[in-house]
Protein backbone atom coordinates (compact mmCIF):
# COMPACT_ATOMS: atom_id res chain seq x y z
CA UNK A 1 0.00 0.00 0.00
CA UNK A 2 2.79 2.26 0.91
CA UNK A 3 4.77 1.91 -2.61
CA UNK A 4 1.35 2.33 -3.96
CA UNK A 5 0.66 5.52 -2.58
CA UNK A 6 4.38 6.87 -3.23
CA UNK A 7 3.97 5.91 -6.84
CA UNK A 8 0.85 8.30 -7.11
CA UNK A 9 2.01 11.02 -4.95
CA UNK A 10 3.71 13.09 -7.35
CA UNK A 11 1.56 12.71 -9.44
CA UNK A 12 -1.46 13.85 -7.23
CA UNK A 13 0.67 16.64 -5.04
CA UNK A 14 1.50 18.02 -8.53
CA UNK A 15 -2.64 19.28 -8.41
CA UNK A 16 -2.71 21.58 -11.16
CA UNK A 17 -2.78 18.78 -13.56
CA UNK A 18 -5.90 19.35 -15.05
CA UNK A 19 -5.68 19.62 -18.86
CA UNK A 20 -2.40 16.88 -18.84
CA UNK A 21 -3.43 13.21 -19.02
CA UNK A 22 -2.57 11.59 -15.97
CA UNK A 23 -0.01 8.13 -16.15
CA UNK A 24 -1.65 4.50 -16.37
CA UNK A 25 -3.35 3.04 -13.80
CA UNK A 26 -2.80 6.63 -11.94
CA UNK A 27 -6.13 8.18 -10.25
CA UNK A 28 -7.60 11.82 -11.94
CA UNK A 29 -5.73 14.82 -10.54
CA UNK A 30 -7.46 17.69 -9.45
CA UNK A 31 -6.22 21.14 -8.60
CA UNK A 32 -5.49 22.33 -5.30
CA UNK A 33 -2.66 24.97 -5.33
CA UNK A 34 -4.59 27.09 -7.13
CA UNK A 35 -7.22 28.45 -6.68
CA UNK A 36 -6.37 31.78 -7.55
CA UNK A 37 -3.39 33.05 -8.01
CA UNK A 38 -0.79 34.85 -10.88
CA UNK A 39 -0.30 37.33 -13.12
CA UNK A 40 1.32 38.91 -16.34
CA UNK A 41 4.15 37.15 -17.52
CA UNK A 42 5.90 40.53 -18.44
CA UNK A 43 6.57 43.54 -16.59
CA UNK A 44 5.43 42.22 -12.96
CA UNK A 45 7.28 43.87 -9.69
CA UNK A 46 7.72 42.01 -6.76
CA UNK A 47 4.85 41.56 -4.26
CA UNK A 48 6.50 45.59 -2.58
CA UNK A 49 4.14 47.23 -4.97
CA UNK A 50 6.27 49.71 -6.47
CA UNK A 51 5.33 53.20 -7.70
CA UNK A 52 3.15 52.81 -10.83
CA UNK A 53 1.37 49.58 -10.24
CA UNK A 54 -2.15 49.25 -11.02
CA UNK A 55 -4.22 49.57 -7.52
CA UNK A 56 -6.37 46.42 -6.43
CA UNK A 57 -10.03 48.33 -6.22
CA UNK A 58 -12.48 45.74 -4.60
CA UNK A 59 -16.04 45.93 -5.39
CA UNK A 60 -18.81 45.87 -3.06
CA UNK A 61 -20.30 42.38 -1.93
CA UNK A 62 -23.96 42.11 -2.06
CA UNK A 63 -24.32 41.96 1.68
CA UNK A 64 -21.51 41.90 4.32
CA UNK A 65 -18.16 43.58 4.12
CA UNK A 66 -15.30 41.76 3.04
CA UNK A 67 -13.34 41.79 5.87
CA UNK A 68 -16.02 40.08 7.73
CA UNK A 69 -16.39 37.41 4.61
CA UNK A 70 -13.13 36.67 4.65
CA UNK A 71 -13.16 35.98 8.54
CA UNK A 72 -15.71 33.62 8.20
CA UNK A 73 -14.19 31.82 5.80
CA UNK A 74 -10.72 31.05 7.26
CA UNK A 75 -13.16 30.66 10.75
CA UNK A 76 -15.02 27.94 8.76
CA UNK A 77 -12.25 25.95 7.45
CA UNK A 78 -9.67 26.30 10.73
CA UNK A 79 -9.24 22.68 12.45
CA UNK A 80 -10.42 21.07 9.73
CA UNK A 81 -7.12 19.13 7.84
CA UNK A 82 -7.80 21.52 4.69
CA UNK A 83 -11.36 20.74 3.85
CA UNK A 84 -11.19 16.45 5.15
CA UNK A 85 -12.70 16.67 8.63
CA UNK A 86 -15.31 19.55 7.65
CA UNK A 87 -19.22 18.21 6.65
CA UNK A 88 -21.22 18.26 3.85
CA UNK A 89 -23.18 21.30 5.42
CA UNK A 90 -20.18 22.77 6.60
CA UNK A 91 -19.04 22.58 2.93
CA UNK A 92 -21.84 24.37 1.74
CA UNK A 93 -21.49 27.03 4.33
CA UNK A 94 -18.28 27.59 2.86
CA UNK A 95 -19.41 27.54 -1.25
CA UNK A 96 -22.12 30.48 0.04
CA UNK A 97 -19.47 32.81 1.72
CA UNK A 98 -16.93 32.50 -1.06
CA UNK A 99 -19.38 33.17 -3.90
CA UNK A 100 -20.34 36.25 -2.03
CA UNK A 101 -16.62 36.70 -1.26
CA UNK A 102 -16.13 36.89 -4.85
CA UNK A 103 -18.41 39.54 -5.71
CA UNK A 104 -16.13 41.98 -4.19
CA UNK A 105 -12.81 40.22 -6.08
CA UNK A 106 -10.57 43.31 -7.76
CA UNK A 107 -11.03 43.50 -11.96
CA UNK A 108 -8.14 41.75 -13.79
CA UNK A 109 -7.01 40.18 -10.55
CA UNK A 110 -4.27 38.50 -12.62
CA UNK A 111 -3.04 41.67 -12.64
CA UNK A 112 -3.23 42.70 -9.05
CA UNK A 113 0.17 42.40 -7.14
CA UNK A 114 -1.46 40.60 -3.97
CA UNK A 115 -1.31 37.84 -5.94
CA UNK A 116 2.93 37.48 -5.03
CA UNK A 117 3.72 35.88 -1.93
CA UNK A 118 3.57 32.35 0.18
CA UNK A 119 0.53 30.69 0.55
CA UNK A 120 -0.70 27.74 2.48
CA UNK A 121 -3.44 25.70 1.24
CA UNK A 122 -6.20 26.00 3.71
CA UNK A 123 -8.44 24.48 2.46
CA UNK A 124 -10.22 22.57 -0.73
CA UNK A 125 -13.69 21.69 -1.58
CA UNK A 126 -12.41 18.21 -2.88
CA UNK A 127 -10.87 16.91 0.02
CA UNK A 128 -8.52 14.35 -1.67
CA UNK A 129 -7.44 16.90 -4.56
CA UNK A 130 -4.93 18.34 -2.92
CA UNK A 131 -2.75 15.38 -2.68
CA UNK A 132 -5.11 12.41 -4.41
CA UNK A 133 -4.78 8.27 -2.36
CA UNK A 134 -2.43 9.66 0.20
CA UNK A 135 -5.26 12.12 1.47
CA UNK A 136 -7.92 9.21 1.21
CA UNK A 137 -9.33 7.48 4.31
CA UNK A 138 -6.27 5.50 4.20
CA UNK A 139 -3.63 7.57 2.51
CA UNK A 140 -3.87 10.00 6.17
CA UNK A 141 -3.48 6.69 8.30
CA UNK A 142 -0.02 6.68 6.48
CA UNK A 143 0.80 9.75 5.68
CA UNK A 144 0.54 13.26 7.67
CA UNK A 145 0.67 16.36 6.24
CA UNK A 146 3.55 18.78 7.45
CA UNK A 147 2.22 21.33 5.23
CA UNK A 148 0.97 22.41 2.02
CA UNK A 149 2.55 26.41 0.59
CA UNK A 150 2.45 27.81 -2.87
CA UNK A 151 4.94 30.66 -3.52
CA UNK A 152 4.00 32.89 -6.42
CA UNK A 153 6.79 35.28 -7.18
CA UNK A 154 7.13 38.12 -10.18
CA UNK A 155 7.25 37.66 -13.03
CA UNK A 156 5.97 34.21 -14.37
CA UNK A 157 7.32 31.70 -11.25
CA UNK A 158 5.22 29.05 -9.07
CA UNK A 159 6.11 26.88 -6.72
CA UNK A 160 4.21 23.96 -5.06
CA UNK A 161 5.30 22.34 -1.84
CA UNK A 162 3.93 19.77 0.14
CA UNK A 163 6.01 18.33 3.11
CA UNK A 164 5.13 14.91 5.17
CA UNK A 165 5.59 12.17 7.25
CA UNK A 166 5.45 8.46 6.27
CA UNK A 167 4.32 6.60 9.53
CA UNK A 168 5.15 9.67 11.51
CA UNK A 169 8.49 9.48 11.54
CA UNK A 170 9.86 9.46 7.81
CA UNK A 171 9.67 12.69 6.10
CA UNK A 172 9.42 13.80 2.98
CA UNK A 173 8.59 16.11 0.63
CA UNK A 174 6.87 17.08 -3.28
CA UNK A 175 8.28 19.84 -4.90
CA UNK A 176 7.33 21.43 -8.45
CA UNK A 177 8.42 24.71 -10.21
CA UNK A 178 6.28 26.40 -13.18
CA UNK A 179 6.11 29.22 -15.03
CA UNK A 180 2.33 30.99 -15.62
CA UNK A 181 1.02 32.42 -18.71
CA UNK A 182 -2.16 35.01 -18.26
CA UNK A 183 -5.24 33.82 -20.43
CA UNK A 184 -7.59 36.25 -19.81
CA UNK A 185 -8.47 39.23 -16.65
CA UNK A 186 -9.07 36.11 -13.96
CA UNK A 187 -7.55 33.02 -16.04
CA UNK A 188 -3.89 31.52 -16.29
CA UNK A 189 -2.22 28.31 -17.18
CA UNK A 190 0.65 26.91 -15.46
CA UNK A 191 2.90 24.28 -16.69
CA UNK A 192 4.90 22.66 -14.39
CA UNK A 193 8.45 20.80 -14.74
CA UNK A 194 9.00 17.03 -13.74
CA UNK A 195 8.17 16.78 -10.29
CA UNK A 196 10.58 16.54 -7.36
CA UNK A 197 10.12 13.61 -4.53
CA UNK A 198 12.14 13.72 -1.19
CA UNK A 199 11.61 10.98 1.01
CA UNK A 200 14.30 9.65 3.60
CA UNK A 201 17.69 9.68 1.65
CA UNK A 202 16.24 9.59 -1.43
CA UNK A 203 15.90 12.26 -3.87
CA UNK A 204 14.60 12.28 -7.35
CA UNK A 205 12.46 13.22 -10.22
CA UNK A 206 10.13 11.33 -12.56
CA UNK A 207 7.18 12.18 -14.79
CA UNK A 208 6.74 14.54 -17.83
CA UNK A 209 5.65 18.15 -17.60
CA UNK A 210 2.00 19.65 -16.75
CA UNK A 211 -0.20 21.77 -17.10
CA UNK A 212 -2.95 23.52 -15.70
CA UNK A 213 -6.11 26.31 -16.30
CA UNK A 214 -6.97 28.39 -12.92
CA UNK A 215 -9.27 31.34 -11.97
CA UNK A 216 -8.61 33.61 -9.67
CA UNK A 217 -11.82 34.60 -7.80
CA UNK A 218 -10.78 37.03 -4.80
CA UNK A 219 -7.17 37.96 -3.76
CA UNK A 220 -6.47 40.48 -0.92
CA UNK A 221 -3.94 40.78 1.71
CA UNK A 222 -5.31 38.10 3.88
CA UNK A 223 -6.48 35.07 1.68
CA UNK A 224 -6.78 34.22 -2.11
CA UNK A 225 -9.83 32.34 -3.96
CA UNK A 226 -9.64 30.03 -6.54
CA UNK A 227 -11.22 27.38 -8.54
CA UNK A 228 -9.52 24.69 -11.08
CA UNK A 229 -11.13 23.89 -13.98
CA UNK A 230 -13.03 21.12 -13.26
CA UNK A 231 -14.77 23.27 -10.11
CA UNK A 232 -12.86 22.38 -7.48
CA UNK A 233 -12.33 25.78 -4.76
CA UNK A 234 -9.26 26.37 -2.74
CA UNK A 235 -9.18 28.68 0.13
CA UNK A 236 -5.49 29.81 0.74
CA UNK A 237 -4.12 31.75 3.32
CA UNK A 238 -1.07 34.30 3.02
CA UNK A 239 2.02 34.00 5.15
CA UNK A 240 4.42 36.15 7.01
Amino acid sequence: MLLLLLSRLPWRLSSLRLSSPPPPGAMVPGPWFLGAFLQQVQDRPPISRPRGLRRCVRRSAGSGAPEDLVESVLSKVKGTDRGVLLSKEGHAQVDKLTAELSKCCVEEPVKCPLIFGEWDVVYCSNPTSPGGGYRSTIGRLIFKTNEMIQVVEAPDSVKNRVSFSVFGFLNGKVSLNGKLKVLSDKWIQVIFEPPELKIGAFDFRYGGESEVKLEITYVDEKIRLGKGSRGSLFVFRRLG
